[in-house]
């Protein structure tokens, strides 16, 4: 008699958007599901931390309104609970100022950001920026594109600050620029979301759709290694405990260097190559909860000489009690920035100074995240932007497949991380055999 593991038609590793979203999809395919998550809680980045009524995200959170992101999850039955942030309120900061940033007819014209024929030039831009073809400048970069549209200094930093804001990323020597045109393309079209109770909002309805499905959730268990026979074809995977569990079909989400050292050893593939070649993308993080706004109008900010962000996210989102505000700032690491982790955090109160004077006398809570992984690999020129992402197939690997936001040509974030999901989960379900599908928790 067959035992209740090899009964078991997929095995989703990973309990974050991604791994709840595979296994719903696989679910409904008519498998028999079994979710395995490491750690004591399910969400993985998307967890959302409730601090005496104040939802800390992990890092600033933004859902595109017109993302595959969205799009996957309204096919699996969420809808996104929250608000657009507010334009009124935003500043650009250059040289340790404030100046009103602009983002529409008004503000161009009233800001002391540029000078006359610089605004003309940047409003030409923003006019045009839905019109733009992103798909010729996958292989050029984006310090390609800017200095090939732009003349005026002052707008290509303004465009470099965008860039930053749109993909997290300070690195435009390197950056596709098709990737990251299709993204600012998505900001000045339908912008953003803040969700209100932070992401763990998306975590929860995931978790209770996943158990509608049947799907069957372990906590604490931990995947050690995904096995291969004497072909090379995936064979199961064993779990840290020494738990095996057989299987045809493995679906990895994790990064791409966990991917590859989780295949078993003596027999190369091209996830190595993939984890030598990524190039993982960083932010350091400030979070700040405060029982007041002292400057309740100054909701955002975005730094145009240095890589800053600050937004007051519950000015869009329930993310504080009454009264209280949810402030997120962020520094955009280039991946040559060698400074210490305290000027780091000393810069970023500055800009809070700047923006938000008195915020030291509110404050009831805050934390530093000084090295936040916010996306596993950068879409780089070179490689072809999101167009030359690898998988979710692995070729030289027969029953293997990845998943994740470096992975496919379907967007930024957690956009990649659904879209190459679904996409994965719908092969895997085709897949000859027991399915396994393989994630970790992004």
């Amino acid at each position: 008699m067959q035992s209740e593991e090899q009964k078991t038609d997929a095995i989703v590793i990973g309990g974050g958007l991604a791994g709840l979203a595979a296994a719903i999809f696989l679910a409904r395919e008519g498998k028999k599901v079994r979710l395995l998550e490491q750690s004591s809680s399910l969400g993985g980045r998307a967890r959302t931390r409730n601090q005496n009524g104040f939802f800390l995200n992990q890092g600033p959170h933004a859902l595109y309104r017109g993302g595959h992101g969205t799009e996957v999850l309204r096919e699996l039955g969420v809808e996104p609970r929250g608000s657009v942030p507010p334009l009124a309120g935003a500043y650009a900061v250059a040289g340790n100022r404030k100046h009103t940033f602009p983002s529409g007819v008004v503000s161009m014209l009233t800001t002391s950001l540029f000078s006359l024929p610089a605004k003309i030039e940047a409003a030409k831009l923003l006019a045009s920026i839905g019109k733009i073809d992103h798909a010729p400048w996958m292989d050029k970069s984006a310090s390609e594109w800017v200095s090939s549209q732009i003349s005026h200094e002052e707008v290509r930093e303004f465009l470099f600050a965008v860039l930053r804001v749109s993909t997290y990323i300070n690195d435009p020597d390197r950056l596709s620029a098709g990737a990251a045109i299709d993204q600012i393309k998505k900001a000045f079209g339908k912008g953003v979301l803040y969700l209100d109770g932070g992401w763990q909002s998306l975590v929860d309805d995931l978790v209770r759709i996943a158990e509608r499905e049947g799907v069957m959730i372990e906590t604490g268990a931990k995947v050690e290694t995904v096995s291969r026979d004497r072909t090379g074809a995936i064979s199961g995977v064993r779990l840290a405990t020494g738990r095996a569990i057989p299987a045809q079909v493995v679906v990895l989400t994790s990064p791409p260097a966990v991917a590859a050292r989780m295949v078993e050893a003596g027999q190369a593939t091209s996830l190595a190559k993939w984890a030598a070649d990524a190039t993982p993308v960083r932010a350091a993080c400030l979070d700040l909860a405060l029982s007041r706004l002292p400057v309740p109008r100054a909701t955002f900010a975005l730094g145009i000489d240095r890589p800053l962000y600050l937004s007051v996210h519950s000015a869009a989102a329930r993310l504080a009690p009454q009264g209280g505000a949810m402030i997120q700032l962020a520094k955009y690491v280039a991946p040559d920035d060698d400074q210490s982790n305290e000027s780091v955090e000393r810069e970023l109160e500055a800009l809070m100074d700047l923006v938000q004077p008195g915020w030291r006398e509110a404050l009831v809570y805050r934390r530093f995240l000084p090295d936040l992984v916010v996306m596993n690999d950068m879409p780089k020129a070179a490689s072809g932007g999101t167009v030359g992402r690898p998988g979710p197939d692995v070729e030289d690997v027969p029953g293997l497949f990845v998943a994740g936001d470096w992975v496919g040509a379907e967007g930024l974030l957690v956009d990649a991380s659904l879209a190459s999901s679904r996409k994965a989960a719908r092969l895997a379900a085709r897949y000859e055999g027991a399915a396994v599908l393989a994630t970790s928790g992004i």
